[in-house]
């Protein structure tokens, strides 16, 4: 159900330290992580949902923390910044409250603590709020879009912190997203949202001083609840694409080049898409999709136009029940070719790569029973990838060696901890050879398995992590050369981080709050700034979450952005060939990918 992340950096012996938990006010549900007291130790702000508070917990420099400190906010905060509004090189606190109708700012006094919160009005239910200058005055301003009344909301920063009474602005029904860019090149950012009960986009223009024109609209497919706004065709006009939760499907509204938009445009795959892969196939330097679509027992291959927009699916049948696949060249020809597992028939099929993009039929190989994770590794030093699955019901992992023509030996088979639902593949104790890493569903924990050197394995060591973890990535995330582990915990709507210490030992786990049911992680650099962010799929709440990586191997509060119903596996790769990394995801209730084009 994953897309695994490979990387091969070395690390020491891993153990765990039992992890740490802080308390917080009650149902936080966004988390920031932001140095407030100018010590150079990130500290964590939460806005805590049905406590009306947000809790800030002082780093004490070792990575731990103080117990928090709480502050009032308006009627359940369901969003939280921490951004400095008043000139003073002091983060402050902003958030949106969902029962209030208000924003709430809590200026910093300068120690990392917080005045009494400032309340201002918005309209009804506010549940996505912008921080952006509007006006040109070099001072952030407040847009919030109002899904109960039918509004945006803006409020003009006056300078010392304190924002001007709000100016409403009329939508389409039910604004559930915005995004605050200009479309029509004139240099003033514009609003647009998402009109979840209008099945539209609005777009309002920016006058120059901050003030909007009436709206536009646009129809997109039924029930948009995310909007992005990006050039996804490479003409530098941004275009307009939403996640239609209604209809199973993404529209994309191309830019005529005036701030006006193009007819939709949707794609479809097979039935039940489970898992997504992201690689040029067809050699012409442009990334293709391919799924792996449970319901259909097949695969789908929608391959790049070339300027940001995809052919219609070809379908290629696999085992019963393919529920993750992995593209990579597995007979030494160049050409990548598809592997995916088949947990209704306890196999993983294989499909040659023809040259041009098609595919073979075919050829199955036996695994252990339920396999629900694919990884195509070279695990015997050969040069040759070998196939790892993650067999959930068996409790076991399974290792097909290369054969060297594409064809491979039976398996070999390894116990783990009960439920082992994703597999990643890495040298964890820096000696060149690839060790297996399962996250273990039904023991809340990871299993890691060293190679001995031929490609048979030692016998498990388990680590625990948060609850139900379905996803697992192994990356270098603080810049030690020494690579972490993340988990996705579908119990718990968190991510866990366990950082490598260099001594063969990890810091205990800290967890972020994710949207609800994490499903599969990617760690990657969404941002550019060669830091590895992390990136969820949410599969319980229909977004994905991105948490962008401090620097020291700490994340900042998640962003969330919409997807098709149900995304249960995510891929961040450049679609559309403008070096900026775009996020896919396979929505199993809507039986399409959605591809969210990074602005």
């Amino acid at each position: 159900m994953n897309i695994v992340h490979e990387n091969h950096n070395g690390m020491s012996n891993n153990t765990f330290v039992t992890a740490l938990a802080y308390a917080t006010g009650s149902s936080p549900i966004s988390v920031a992580v932001v140095d407030v007291n100018n010590d150079n130790k990130p500290d964590i702000v939460t806005a805590n949902y049905d406590a009306t508070t947000v809790s800030v917990l002082l780093n004490t420099g070792t990575g731990t923390f103080s117990a928090q400190t709480t502050y009032a906010t308006g009627t359940n905060p369901n969003s939280v910044a921490v951004v400095d509004v008043n000139n003073d090189t002091k983060p402050d606190i902003v958030t949106a409250n969902y029962g209030a109708n208000t924003v709430s700012v809590l200026l910093n006094t300068g120690t990392g603590t917080f005045s009494a919160h400032t309340t201002y009005a918005t309209g009804t239910s506010p549940n996505s709020v912008a921080v952006v200058d509007l006006n040109n005055d070099n001072k952030p301003d407040i847009v919030s879009a109002n899904s109960g009344v039918n509004t945006v909301s803006v409020l003009l920063n006056t300078g010392t912190g304190t924002f001007s009474a709000q100016t409403t602005y009329t939508t389409g029904t039910k604004p559930q997203s915005v995004a605050v860019v200009d479309v029509n090149n004139d240099n003033k950012p514009d609003i647009v949202t998402a009109n979840y009960g209008a099945n539209t986009v609005s777009v309002l223009f920016n006058t120059g001083t901050g003030t909007f024109s009436a709206q536009t609209t646009y129809a997109t497919g039924t029930n948009p609840n995310s909007v992005a706004v990006v050039d996804v065709n490479n003409d530098n006009k941004p275009d307009i694409v939403t996640a239609n939760y209604g209809v199973n499907t993404v529209s994309v509204l191309l830019n005529t080049g005036t701030g006006t938009f193009s007819a939709q445009t949707t794609y479809a795959t097979g039935t039940k898409p489970q898992s997504v892969a992201v690689v040029d196939v067809n050699n012409d330097n442009k990334p293709d999709i391919v799924t792996a679509n449970y319901g259909a027992n097949a695969v789908s291959v929608l391959l790049n136009t070339g300027t940001g927009t995809f052919s219609a699916q070809t379908t290629y049948a696999t085992g019963s029940s393919p529920i993750s696949v992995a593209v990579v060249d597995v007979n030494n020809d160049t050409k990548p070719d598809i592997v995916s597992a088949n947990s209704g028939v306890n196999t993983v099929s294989v499909l040659l790569n023809t040259g041009t993009g098609t595919f073979s039929a075919q050829t199955t190989y036996a695994t252990g029973t339920s396999p629900q994770s694919v990884a195509v590794v070279d695990v015997n030093n050969d040069n040759k990838p070998d196939i790892v699955t993650a067999n959930y019901d068996a409790s076991t992992v399974s290792v097909l060696l290369n054969t060297g023509t594409g064809t491979f030996s039976a398996q070999t088979t390894y116990a783990t901890s009960k439920g082992p639902i994703s597999v990643a593949l890495v040298d964890v104790n820096n000696d060149n050879k690839p060790d297996i890493v399962t996250a273990n569903y039904g023991a809340n924990n990871v299993s890691v398995l060293f190679n001995t050197g031929t490609g048979t394995f030692s016998a498990q060591t388990t680590y625990a992590t948060g609850s139900y973890p379905r996803s697992v990535a192994v990356v270098n995330m603080n810049n030690d050369t020494k690579p972490d582990i993340v988990t996705a915990n579908y119990g718990a709507n968190t991510v866990s981080a366990l950082l490598n210490t260099g001594t063969g030992t990890f810091s205990a786990q800290t967890t972020y709050a994710t949207g609800t049911n994490p499903y599969s992680v990617e760690v990657v650099d969404v941002n550019n700034d060669n830091k590895p962010d992390i990136v969820s799929a949410n599969s319980g709440v229909n977004t994905v979450s991105v948490l962008l990586n401090t620097g020291t191997g700490t994340f900042s509060a998640q962003t969330t952005y919409a997807t098709g119903t149900s995304p249960i596996s995510v891929a961040v790769v450049d679609v559309n060939n403008d070096n900026k990394p775009d996020i896919v995801t396979a929505n199993a209730g809507a039986n399409g990918v959605g591809v969210s084009v990074h602005c």
